[in-house]
Formats: C-alpha cells, sequence, structure tokens
C-alpha cells in the first residue's frame, strides 16, 4: 500500500512538472509568435500590392510617391526630379497622399 501511494504521488508530481512548461510555451506563441507571423504576412501582402502613384513611407523615414514598380524594386521620388531606387522590403507603409484634408480633430479623438 505504501508503494502504491509513492508511486502515485510521483506520477502526479511528473505529470504538475510537464504542464506548467507546456503552458508556458503555449503563451509565448500566442502572444508572442502568431503575431509577428501575422505582421509579416500583412507586410508582404502590402510590398506585392504596390501601385504606381501611392505614397509611401521606407523604413528609414523617406517619404516618397510611387514612380516605377519592378520584380525587386520600386523607384520613389521624393522630390521634383529627385528619384531613388530602393528594394521592396525597404517600403514600410503607405501615408495618405499630401493633398488629402487633414482629419479635424476633437475633443473625443485628442
Amino acid at each position: 500500500m505504501l508503494t502504491t501511494l509513492l508511486l502515485q504521488t510521483q506520477t502526479s508530481e511528473g505529470l504538475t512538472s510537464l504542464v506548467f512548461p507546456v503552458l508556458i510555451a503555449i503563451v509565448v506563441y500566442f502572444f508572442m509568435i502568431r503575431p509577428q507571423q501575422r505582421r509579416s504576412s500583412e507586410a508582404k501582402k502590402f510590398r506585392e500590392s504596390l501601385v504606381k502613384g501611392a505614397n509611401v513611407v521606407t523604413i528609414g523615414g523617406l517619404h516618397g510617391k510611387v514612380l516605377e514598380v519592378h520584380e525587386e524594386s520600386v523607384i520613389i521620388e521624393v522630390d521634383k526630379g529627385v528619384r531613388l531606387k530602393f528594394d521592396r522590403t525597404a517600403i514600410s507603409r503607405e501615408v495618405a497622399p499630401k493633398n488629402a484634408p487633414a482629419a479635424p480633430v476633437t475633443s473625443e479623438n485628442a
């Protein structure tokens, strides 16, 4: 009878010690790995959908207008007559055109 109790105690402790690392792995996956994969996927889709005329910002913070889109690169006009060639991976995001009216600031938005 004593051996049965000892075996049951050891089994439950072993199971309990295995549950904690599994829970940590699940938390890490859902709060760190999965969101990063989603962001990477969205960024890839954005870069593939770049079109001529879009106003974009590079990862270095340079603002410009897309003039040409090639398979691996993009030509951006940053000022009148100033054209720069970037890899598609250097494009961070798209911004509203300079001519677009800004949204009015209200007490709810501030």
